[in-house]
């Protein structure tokens, strides 16, 4: 069999996709905070729009914040916000 014909498999690590939303909000916050943008504003349009755009490549934080998913982002800042004034 041609290995052309073979179906290949790919595996991602645990650990690559293992961070919670959280993590993923406060290493992109400070990660826009160090090249001085306004976070809040930067945030808001990458989940408004889907637009990775918004999210610099510094320290990785583009990459890390396409591992969740936007509504999930969403669900914890509603999760956090609520608790904290409740």
């Amino acid at each position: 069999m041609n290995s052309m014909d073979r179906t290949m498999k790919f595996n991602m690590k645990a650990d690559e996709i293992d961070i919670s939303p959280q993590e993923v909000l406060l290493t992109v916050y400070n990660a826009l905070q160090e090249k001085g943008y306004n976070p809040i504003n930067q945030i808001v349009g990458y989940l408004l729009s889907g637009d990775p755009a918004y999210i610099p490549r510094h320290n990785n934080a583009r990459s890390i914040i396409r591992k969740r998913e936007r509504d999930e982002l969403i669900e914890e800042l509603v999760r956090s916000y609520l608790v904290q004034h409740k």
